[in-house]
């Protein structure tokens, strides 16, 4: 009745009245003191009545009622919450506290469980409150794991009901897998955890561990063999019979469905590693390593055994989900984020890993043919069970680890590098990594000093003794350790082997060197003794293994150029053919690699000149040896080193500048011709350089120019650098391209020539006035107070001018010096004239003051040549007149090819602007009707002997510069003529030059005189009959021309040779001329059998 009474009662009340008592009394049962809430729960019974008010009795009474009530409408928030946030509040007491006391005994009754269990289950997937979230996953993971604690006989309600807690929890998999995804924040690059995601990634590893280790429970297993525990035998990847034998240790009673409870979260598991590991990956990274592994497993696992739930019936899914449960009770335990345990079971767990290893090592030996098999898995399983754990231990716990195992751990993973395997050599380089780096960081201690120096480092390098997969994984691993470890005893090892080991060794070596090289790609740490390394691997480039030199050949690319190229460049010089291919091919990759490094080059430059100057003083003091250095072995690499320059800004002021500062440098200049078009490429970087740069030249002293005998020491030394300093903007003009100077509207290079007034009226230019690249050269092919070899490359550089500023600004010089007869000018002009004659032909010659040229040239021919030097400049002003015929017969050549019919000039009619047609007619006319000659009494104009000799020598220098494709030209045009009218040149020393002119011709023309050659042999016989001694030496001399000739001349005057025997004779014994005789006796002695 009482008790019919306290319901109604409980009923008549307001809602607000009962929520305010059900928290009354959870907080009287939750602030109970464990002992005493124990004690009464075990006096309380079905029977009992209510105790006395405000007791723990009267609370428990209450609550028992509650949760009854509260099991028919799923309606328990009231009292479940406050148990959840008194599990956040006191998250660090252990399994004595109320909230799981109270759970404990009420799991005890059925009915009650299950009200429970899942109304706690929905808490989660309905509520989002951040920190009731948080005090749930404590809550669910304390209970799962409670099944694992001490103290079994009490906690016996959450025993009994574990397994069906599981069931009814693993819905929330799904739901805790979001929390955990959606809880990381981004700092620094790298994924962080919140305090909800992480304790939810912990509740998920507690929840899918115990359904791993419930669905093993369900297999009948065969008795342990010689290992026991977590070493039996767990394939990866088993094969399809492992498959089925598994699938028959299945009880004939278990559900299907649920042996493969974990298996339907395979999903949820993959993106809970993916996460774990993004948390890791910075922090902690032989975890991280392990995670990763975990990760490619459960991936393939998925791939192999089919993932979806829809397939949970079939023989691949159930395999699939037993290997699951096998490994993953495992690794649950070792992927907590968070665990109070851990440390009491991680030694136990250590050494279960590495019994196992050594195991199935010895079971399944090296070289097994099934990398599959189940023995090598399960090595990669434990390999990655102890990557997992020891990439957990930090600071001074790692320390007492290795002290304690690891003269065990050592052996036993250097063991597995002798595996073929791939995967279990990547385990096994992560784990010493991290041994390694650990130790390091305790530098100093001598535990640490002596493990890592001691036992470490001296077992890894003595691998490197073989060539195999152990010497493969080692390489990479004793790289890492050089490349962070400030002691180089260990690199220094590693290099000694490399000069002086065995062929295997040196192999092995290189691999080493060139890890440490690729970890330095992007920062060289200044504690590598990175000239040691070049010094080493220099000595490489000759070694009999062809693999090694050409890997030294590349990884000496990359390593600073200074250490290398100075040593690169002398061993091209070396004796060994081999060391010399090999220094070769190694230079040029080197300047590839650093192609647009100005230092570079400036360096390599430098070292050619320093040999260069070594070896010049060297054959100075062994001048019977000679010289051995040759610049072309390096310097014939420029052009494939330029071609692969894609920005040479970067490259053009420095090189400049470096020939500025060494301007006698001979080196440089061969340098910078080797890449003149790239240079012509970039004329607008290198043009304003150069102009700059002369303009800030001063003008040469007069003192300077004095008698070099009479200068000091120093005075010819500043002579000296004054003269290559204004010699070498001119020499990188010179080496440029003419497509750089026929930019016509550069300003750079003509400045204010471009306007009218200077280039068309030929008024004097004041080339002060012109701050432009021609005003300078022209102001120094014509400066008095010059150096002569500065004015001559002057002079050859306005050459290359464009004839619309070069030949106007040349006549006004021209004519100025003429008057003035100032022989320094004058062969200035003509130098120039002459070089743009020969750079550009017809349209240098076709420009419209050529025949003002030619006037002037023919009034300097007509000066009395009482002078050497006025000679010189008459021999010049020949060769500029011949350079013309020259230009004037190719033009005309041209014409005919493309169906001309006459040389096209300025207008005027062409016989009187060919410079042949005239030159032709002052040799063979004894009148002439030019201006510049005076006349006389008569009106008539006689030519001067010498002027007409000058036109002879104009022929000459035309034979011998004509090209091939005008020789028929010049001789039908030339010398037809010249052979018609020697029967009417009254003067015998014309008639000798014009005799000698046909000399010339046969000597530079050959059988283009096929056709006259037997009117040439008549000629010859002529003159050595009835001329003078003058024209009987130049018949001579034609003669024995037509002799030396071809085959088919010899034949096309055979005929003639009879009578030319008879001539001979006659000369060499009566001539009056000794030198006419000897010279006849000779060509007879030719002619006369024997």
């Amino acid at each position: 009745m009482e008790r019919l009474e306290e319901e109604l009662i409980r009923r008549s009340e307001p809602e607000s009245l009962v929520s305010v008592t059900v928290g009354r009394f959870m907080s009287t049962l939750l602030s109970a003191r464990p002992k005493k809430l124990r004690e009464s729960i075990s006096r309380l019974s079905p029977d009992s009545q209510k105790g006395s008010s405000g007791s723990i009795d009267e609370a428990l009474w209450f609550l028992e009622k509650c949760v009854r009530d509260a099991a028919e409408d799923e309606s328990m928030g009231e009292i479940l919450v406050p148990i959840i946030e008194h599990t956040l509040r006191f998250k660090d007491s252990k399994h004595g506290n109320p909230a799981m006391i109270l759970l404990n005994w009420l799991f005890q009754d059925e009915v009650l469980f299950q009200a429970v269990s899942r109304n706690l289950s929905n808490i989660i997937l309905r509520n989002e409150d951040r920190f009731l979230a948080l005090g749930w996953c404590l809550l669910i993971r304390r209970l799962v794991e409670c099944d694992d604690t001490g103290d079994q006989g009490f906690w016996h309600g959450i025993r009994e009901k574990h397994s069906m807690f599981l069931e009814i929890v693993s819905s929330c998999v799904p739901h805790l897998s979001i929390i955990v995804r959606n809880g990381s924040i981004l700092q620094d690059g790298y994924e962080v955890p919140s305090r909800l995601s992480l304790s939810a990634a912990d509740c998920l590893l507690s929840i899918t561990g115990a359904l791993a280790k419930r669905d093993n429970s369900l297999v009948n297993r065969p008795k342990p063999s010689t290992i026991t525990g977590s070493h039996q035998p767990v394939a990866l990847i088993p094969i399809i019979s492992e498959k089925k034998k598994k699938q028959s240790f299945l009880t004939e009673d278990s559900n299907i469905e649920a042996n493969c409870l974990l298996w339907n979260h395979l999903e949820d598991l993959t993106r809970l590693v993916q996460c774990l590991f993004a948390w890791n990956r910075k922090t902690r990274l032989l975890h991280a390593k392990g995670l990763s592994q975990v990760l490619k497993w459960l991936e393939e696992l998925k791939e192999h055994h089919g993932g979806s739930q829809k397939e949970a019936g079939s023989e691949a899914s159930v395999g699939g989900a037993l290997l699951l449960s096998s490994c993953w009770r495992h690794y649950s335990v070792l992927l907590h984020m968070e665990d109070q345990k851990f440390s009491k079971i991680s030694k136990e767990l250590l050494e279960q890993y590495l019994s196992g290893i050594k195991y199935y090592s010895e079971s399944y030996p090296q070289g097994c043919s099934d990398s599959k098999t189940g023995g090598i898995e399960t090595q990669k399983f434990f390999l990655n069970c102890l990557c997992l754990l020891l990439g957990r231990f930090e600071g001074k716990k790692f320390e007492c680890i290795l002290s304690e195992y690891g003269m065990k751990l050592v052996p036993c993973l250097l063991h597995q590098l002798r595996s073929n395997n791939e995967e279990i050599s990547e385990d096994v380089v992560a784990i010493f990594k991290a041994v390694i780096f650990k130790l390091q960081s305790q530098s100093g201690d001598s535990f640490s000093d002596t493990m890592c120096m001691d036992v470490v480092i001296p077992s890894l390098l003595h691998l490197l003794d073989e060539r195999d997969g152990a010497a493969k994984a080692v390489s990479v691993l004793l790289a890492d350790y050089c490349f962070k470890n400030a002691d180089n005893n260990c690199l220094s090892e590693v290099l000694q082997r490399l000069v002086s080991g065995t062929s295997v060794q040196r192999l092995n070596s290189m691999d080493v060197i060139s890890e440490v090289i690729l970890m330095s790609k992007d920062s060289l740490p200044s504690h590598i003794p990175w000239k040691e390394i070049a010094d080493c691997l220099l000595k490489c480039l000759g070694d009999e293994e062809t693999c090694i030199c050409k890997q030294t050949s590349e990884l000496l690319k990359s390593i600073e150029p200074s250490f290398v190229l100075p040593d690169l460049v002398t061993l091209i010089y070396a004796p060994n053919g081999k060391v010399q291919s090999s220094a070769s091919e190694t230079l040029l990759g080197v300047l590839k690699h650093h192609k647009e490094d100005s230092d570079v080059i400036c360096m390599l430059l430098t070292c050619l000149s320093n040999i260069q100057a070594l070896d010049t003083s060297d054959s100075n003091g062994h001048s019977t040896e000679g010289s051995t250095f040759d610049s072309d072995r390096v310097l014939k690499m420029i052009p494939e080193w330029a071609r692969s320059v894609q920005n040479w800004d970067s490259l053009i002021g420095p090189l400049l500048d470096k020939m500025f500062l060494e301007p006698s440098n001979a080196i440089i200049v061969r340098f910078l011709s080797c890449i003149s078009e790239y240079l012509a490429d970039t004329s607008d970087l290198v043009l304003p350089h150069l102009l700059s740069h002369m303009k800030k030249q001063n003008k040469v002293a007069e003192s300077f120019i004095s008698r070099s005998d009479t200068k000091s020491s120093v005075d010819k030394t500043k002579s000296e650098k004054s003269l290559f300093d204004h010699l070498c903007p001119l020499l990188i003009l010179r080496l440029l391209p003419q497509r750089v100077f026929d930019d016509i509207d550069s300003s750079t290079i003509y400045g204010k020539f471009l306007c009218g007034d200077s280039v068309n009226d030929y008024q004097d230019v004041q080339f002060e006035d012109c701050q432009c690249i021609a005003a300078f050269i022209l102001e120094r092919a014509f400066s008095k107070f010059e150096f002569e070899e500065v004015r001559k490359l002057s002079a050859e550089i306005c050459g290359r001018l464009h004839p619309q500023v070069l030949f106007p600004t040349v006549l006004l010089q021209l004519e100025k010096a003429t008057e003035l007869q100032d022989s320094l000018k004058i062969k200035a002009c003509l130098f120039s004239i002459c070089t743009s004659l020969v750079v550009r032909g017809w349209e240098s010659f076709s420009h419209s003051v050529t025949p003002k040229i030619r006037k002037v040239l023919e009034n300097i021919l007509l000066w009395p040549s009482v002078e050497d030097e006025i000679s010189k400049v008459q021999h010049g002003c020949i060769d500029c007149l011949a350079l013309m015929i020259c230009a004037e017969l190719q033009h005309l050549k041209s014409l005919k090819t493309s169906g001309g019919e006459q040389i096209r000039t300025t207008g005027k009619d062409t016989s009187g602007n060919s410079v042949l047609d005239y030159t032709i007619h002052c040799l063979v006319e004894d009148r002439s009707n030019c201006s510049s000659i005076p006349k006389l009494s008569t009106g008539e104009n006689p030519l001067p002997v010498p002027f007409r000799l000058c036109m002879a020598n104009v022929i000459i220098s035309a034979c011998q510069k004509i090209p091939e494709s005008s020789k028929k030209t010049f001789a039908r045009k030339a010398l037809l003529p010249l052979i018609h009218s020697l029967k009417v040149i009254s003067v015998p020393e014309v008639r000798a030059a014009c005799i000698q002119v046909l000399f010339s011709a046969m000597y530079y023309l050959k059988s283009t005189l096929l056709p006259v050659s037997s009117d040439l042999l008549k000629l010859s016989l002529r003159f050595l009959e009835q001329g003078s001694e003058k024209e009987k030496l130049a018949g001579a001399k034609l003669m024995a021309s037509l002799m030396a000739s071809e085959d088919m001349i010899l034949e096309n005057i055979s005929e003639g040779l009879l009578e030319a025997r008879s001539v001979l004779s006659k000369a060499s014994l009566s001539d009056p001329s000794q030198d006419v005789r000897e010279v006849c006796a000779k060509l007879l002695a030719c002619i006369t059998p024997l």
